[in-house]
């Protein structure tokens, strides 16, 4: 993964997580002061509308790294960060699907089930992301950098290699 598609994915990760907190927060979280707003926060509406931008440039970043990183990793059997990064590759697109159909849901029941899905999923999104963070990059050696970056470079790695990167 290049340095560009990586910040692209931190990048708009971080911009989708902070404008869903945000507009979570002020929907469920707080309360109207006028008892006949149908908002409870008067950036709600903005904080929706951000989230909405946002999130397709989140789907553009992750589908760029889908072959080359994920699929790439996973079919080479890349053992360092494989949960978490199965984890986050998984949980995103029931996420994805879900924050769509938020948009599409009419009945009350089903929207609330389909929202508090999206809720979950994207929570379990963040922390399969953060996560894999934290072992990809603070639990690499030096070997294992050196052996991924040939990997990612495309330089073959000899057969036999046992720590599989």
């Amino acid at each position: 993964m290049n340095a560009f598609e990586k910040w692209s994915v931190w990048l708009t990760s971080v911009l989708t997580i902070i404008t869903g907190v945000a507009y979570f927060w002020t929907r469920y979280m707080m309360e109207s002061s006028d008892p006949f707003s149908v908002l409870n926060h008067p950036l709600e509406p903005w904080f929706l509308k951000a989230h909405i931008i946002v999130s397709p440039l989140l789907l553009l970043a992750v589908g760029s790294i889908l072959v080359r990183h994920v699929w790439k990793h996973y079919r080479l059997g890349v053992v360092l960060g494989r949960r978490s990064g199965l984890t986050t590759a998984v949980v995103f697109f029931p996420m994805v699907l879900s924050g769509y159909l938020i948009q599409s849901v009419v009945h009350p029941g089903r929207l609330r089930a389909v929202t508090l899905s999206h809720i979950v999923l994207s929570a379990l999104y963040v922390l399969g992301l953060a996560g894999h963070q934290v072992v990809t990059h603070l639990r690499r050696t030096t070997a294992q950098k050196r052996r991924l970056r040939r990997l990612e470079e495309g330089v073959p790695i000899p057969a036999g290699w046992e720590d599989r990167v």
